[in-house]
């Protein structure tokens, strides 16, 4: 099963999350992203479970940092909390492109919205380098989740971040996930360098499953 953002690339300039499942030959579910909606993100969200989303995320961290949320972010958050169902949020934290300032993406900085919004499950996507960061908010937050896409497969120590990851947060809090995107190699060799990485720090293969599969089907509903 795929869990897809779609709103990168743009709709003319890569596949949809449609066909990416079925050049996968397997099951695809589309998350929304909030900056490609712009204006229309709160209506968008309003309405977005019922019209198949698992998931809302948004890129706030390159629209100006963590640390000063725009406000269509915010009027979304509070859309999808009004539905009284709502949706995990994720959000870009840590590193990324070249247009990133690092430090605004520090995850520390959503703890006011994870306070005000706490009918609603943050995940914290990427981390790198402040993955002991995210594991404090999962730690300390019961509505915050994390997962080390993107961390792994770039980072040189897979199993260093796994052990930063796992030194406060729960193994229930931590998600696999790849973030692979125009390369497919990367899908293989995410999924390859998790599956090393829980191998040499994680204990037993229960909790193994946890991280790899049981917390994201139970997250996101599937």
């Amino acid at each position: 099963m795929l869990l897809v953002d779609d709103g990168y690339p743009p709709p003319a300039q890569g596949t949809s999350w449609q066909e990416l499942g079925e050049l996968a030959r397997c099951r695809s579910l589309p998350v929304l992203r909030l900056e490609a909606r712009d204006g229309q993100a709160a209506a968008e969200t309003s309405t977005a479970r019922e019209r198949g989303f698992v998931a809302l995320k948004t890129i706030a961290a390159y629209r100006g940092g963590l640390d000063r949320v725009p406000v269509h972010v915010v009027a979304a958050l509070e859309a999808n909390e009004a539905t009284g169902d709502p949706l995990p949020v994720q959000v870009h934290t840590g590193f990324g492109d070249s247009d990133l300032h690092l430090w605004r993406s520090d995850p520390s900085y959503l703890k006011p919205l994870i306070e005000r919004f706490r009918d609603t499950t943050f995940v914290l996507l990427h981390c790198y380098p402040f993955v002991r960061e995210a594991g404090w908010l999962a730690h300390v937050y019961g509505n915050v989740f994390f997962d080390l896409s993107l961390t792994i497969p770039h980072v040189a120590r897979p199993a260093e971040a796994l052990r930063e990851a796992l030194e406060l947060a729960p193994i229930s809090k931590l998600l696999y996930a790849s973030d692979a995107a125009r390369t497919p190699e990367l899908y293989l060799l995410a999924a390859r360098w998790w599956r090393d990485a829980l191998a040499e720090v994680v204990a037993n293969e229960h909790d193994a499953r946890l991280v790899m599969r049981e917390n994201a089907l139970t997250l996101y509903r599937l």
